[in-house]
């Protein structure tokens, strides 16, 4: 969708929109796609290193079937199609027949515990539930809580199926036809219900229609330098069920045509993960702070061979620590993006267009009005810290939460929606985030973002992971305290706290410095890999076991 263009500003004045008024992403990403020619869609690994590759024919033949088989189950246009599964070919074909049938999918990750599934399949009033073994045991307990479920299905032959009252996926899919019409879908008409990570309260289901897909598509070219240029492979550890696995790496890939490589890691592995791209020739990849910080630990990176043609990240500001260790380790400079389950990519750096400006996640990607607000939505000066919000309509904007209108219109004032993040822009057009609203620490009058300070934490040599939150204090309202998971070889003490202290302080601000360290084996993570900052400070009322 991007124009050529030598410069951002030439980008972004050439940048038009093109979406259609009828559209539907499975006809878009694997239908145009399947016309006899074989062409490579998917490879799937497997846990023993063995591969299934699959075609768009093959995709194409496959989802056409599973979308006969909801129809024959009574599953209609607009119910709502649960898929609790990890990344795998059954993964992606749901997907598919669930936009083709014109049903709204239901990613859910397949980590999920009982509490969890419940409450998501009943507030979507999910009609269809494709899942394994493990969904099956988790779902048996709460499916009388769910009475608008009509057809459960496994992808896992067995016992288990029968026992469970559920139809086996493949015998499903394969007693059915090839053919099938898809639906003559608006680009406005819902296609997925994403729900967010629950981090500020009960999580969400952010509604969004089929354009979203193309609404990603700027984003996703920019952050992978001018995507699918030099493509033949991407991966992403982040599992399907997240707008990141989903619309940052699968759907965008198939709509051009790109082969994606999916593996399912039990636990990620920053070792195993630097032996599969180069085992498969990765030439695009989205790797989330998390496991950019994990595969940093990993000792002599050069072992491996890479064909890295692009790496983009989000979620979390990366910082100069982790934008240097990509360019020795990766072979490129990382492209930071920005933007969240409501509104997704609609911030990013490209380092083959313009050079990332160090603490900024980049500029705002053409097609999308960025701006820093007030609470009351008005727009703020340059170098203001305030609310990250995008101007409205917005094709890769969400439609709503799901059932809920007061929480759709809490999201906005007047055009414009609040991401909930804090941030400011520069001059130049550079936004940098400063953390999320309620993360900000305020002390002594000054206010403080979490996200430079971890950074600064970060190039310490005894430092693997860090977050930082603000503690209550008497005479500053709050003070900076950093949670820190220390490298090996390192060990907790006076001395490593003061150390790491005066590191902070040489380096950032006198002001920003952690007055309070508390080493920790490990930090609490979303799912998606975010610090869940709301559990540390919940902590603070616990003593400290090591400062």
């Amino acid at each position: 969708m991007l124009p050529a263009a030598q410069t951002y500003e030439t980008l972004t004045a050439q940048f038009e929109w093109q979406i259609p008024s009828r559209y539907n992403i499975g006809v878009d990403v694997c239908d145009k796609w399947a016309d006899g020619s074989g062409r490579l869609a998917l490879i799937y690994e497997h846990r023993d290193g063995s591969a299934a590759r699959y075609s768009f024919d093959d995709l194409k033949a496959r989802s056409n079937q599973f979308a006969n088989a909801l129809r024959r189950s009574g599953v209609v246009q607009g119910d709502r199609v649960a898929i609790f599964l990890p990344q795998s070919p059954e993964t992606a074909i749901a997907h598919l027949a669930a936009y083709k049938a014109g049903c709204i999918a239901v990613p859910l990750f397949a980590l999920f515990g009982v509490d969890a599934i419940q409450y998501r399949l009943a507030d979507s009033a999910a009609a269809a539930l494709i899942t394994d073994d493990a969904g099956l045991q988790k779902l048996a307990g709460i499916r009388h809580t769910l009475p608008e479920l009509k057809a459960v299905y496994c992808i896992d032959p067995g016992q288990a199926t029968a026992a469970h009252e559920a139809s086996a996926f493949w015998s499903a899919l394969e007693a059915e036809p090839t053919t099938f019409t898809p639906a003559d879908t608006a680009a406005d008409d819902p296609a997925v219900i994403i729900y967010t990570s629950g981090t500020t309260g009960k999580p969400k289901g952010a509604l969004h229609a089929q354009r979203v897909l193309l609404g990603h598509l700027p984003g996703v070219e920019l952050s992978q330098a001018y995507f699918p240029a030099g493509a033949s492979v991407i991966w992403t550890p982040a599992d399907w069920a997240w707008i990141g696995g989903l619309f940052d790496v699968l759907l965008p890939a198939w709509h051009h045509g790109v082969t994606v490589l999916a593996r399912r890691f039990e636990k990620f592995d920053g070792e195993a993960a630097f032996d599969l791209m180069a085992r498969h020739a990765v030439t695009h990849t989205f790797l989330p702070p998390t496991a950019l910080k994990m595969m940093r630990t990993v000792a002599h990176p050069e072992r491996w061979k890479l064909s890295l043609h692009a790496v983009a990240s989000g979620g979390e500001s990366l910082g100069e620590e982790l934008i240097a260790w990509g360019r020795t380790a990766l072979g490129v400079t990382i492209n930071e993006f920005y933007g969240q389950t409501e509104c997704n990519v609609v911030v990013s750096s490209c380092a083959s267009l313009f050079a990332p400006r160090i603490g900024a996640i980049g500029k705002a990607v053409p097609g999308h009005e960025v701006a820093i607000v007030d609470d009351d939505g008005h727009p703020l000066p340059h170098d203001t810290i305030g609310n990250i919000a995008i101007a409205g309509p917005d094709p890769v904007m969400f439609l709503g939460y799901w059932g809920n209108e007061a929480a759709t219109r809490d999201k906005f004032r007047g055009r414009y929606l609040l991401t909930g993040d804090l941030g400011q822009c520069d001059k130049d057009g550079f936004i940098r985030f400063v953390g999320r609203n309620d993360d900000v620490i305020t002390s002594a009058g000054y206010r403080i973002g979490p996200a430079s300070i971890e950074d600064c934490l970060l190039q310490h040599p005894a430092v693997c992971m860090a977050a930082v939150v603000g503690a209550p204090d008497a005479q500053r309202t709050e003070i900076v305290l950093a949670f820190v998971v220390l490298n090996a070889g390192f060990v907790p003490g006076e001395e490593l706290v003061r150390e790491i202290q005066q590191h902070v302080k040489t380096r950032l601000a006198a002001h920003e410095y952690p007055r309070e360290i508390r080493f920790v084996e490990s930090l609490p993570l979303t799912a998606t890999g975010k610090v869940i900052r709301k559990e540390l400070r919940a902590s603070l009322a616990k003593p400290a076991s090591s400062t």
